[in-house]
């Protein structure tokens, strides 16, 4: 007999193997992406859009990118009555895992990033999640300074910043202005923001949902199992 792990579907000891198709809602894994550009044409969203295929080949997962012009974010201290911050709040705070994207400005990461982590409150939406963090820059040495600040910043409201961040040099160079990929080691490095975070939440989180799982379904069998 096969014992699934309860984390979607995969079969005990052999991960990424699939029981059965899953629609949106039985997918129980679910990835924020927050896009840290608003540019027109943006490398960074074009990265992003690889991780997002990338997270979906996996039929255990439910992903979502979130572009921050869509949302009309209040800068810190501003009276406003916009439901972003609320919409972006309710996204983190519903996801298993989240990914930062951001292209490198003036040697650190960009001001919308910033902006969005301002926005999703305190304690910040992204306390206890895990986070992957990728970063694209137009110079040789790609987007390593913005990740280091991004990274300071992400431990300081509570996020678990999972090691490996991903950087891409030269990234005019990775992709052409319709965002197709000319690089193909580059889409590889890509898209292993998606793989570094899967792996992690199914090494550590998926226990957790499969003993969450259990009691839940123990306490609906009987009504004296009381679960805290």
């Amino acid at each position: 007999m096969v014992e699934s792990c309860g984390c979607g579907g995969c079969i005990a000891g052999t991960p990424g193997r699939i029981q059965s198709v899953m629609s949106d809602d039985e997918r129980p894994i679910r990835i924020v992406i927050l896009n840290g550009s608003v540019r027109r044409g943006n490398y960074t969203s074009m990265a992003a859009a690889l991780v997002m295929d990338e997270l979906r080949k996996d039929p255990k997962v439910t992903a979502e990118l979130i572009d921050p012009a869509a949302l009309d974010l209040p800068f810190p201290g501003e009276e406003s009555r916009s439901t972003g911050p609320k919409q972006l709040q309710d996204a983190v705070k519903a996801a298993t895992g989240v990914i930062l994207a951001t292209p490198e400005y003036h040697g650190s990461f960009s001001s919308v990033m910033k902006l969005m982590i301002e926005n999703l409150g305190f304690p910040s939406a992204l306390q206890g999640k895990p986070v992957a963090l990728l970063g694209v820059a137009a110079g040789t040495i790609g987007a390593i300074k913005s990740l280091e600040h991004l990274r300071g910043v992400v431990s300081h409201v509570g996020g678990i910043v999972l090691p490996l961040p991903i950087s891409i040099a030269n990234v005019q160079k990775v992709f052409d202005p319709q965002g197709r990929v000319l690089d193909p080691t580059a889409e590889r490095v890509v898209r292993q923001v998606a793989t570094n975070l899967m792996g992690y939440i199914e090494r550590n989180l998926c226990p957790a949902v499969t003993l969450e799982r259990l009691l839940r379904e123990s306490a609906e069998a009987d009504p004296n199992i009381v679960t805290v």
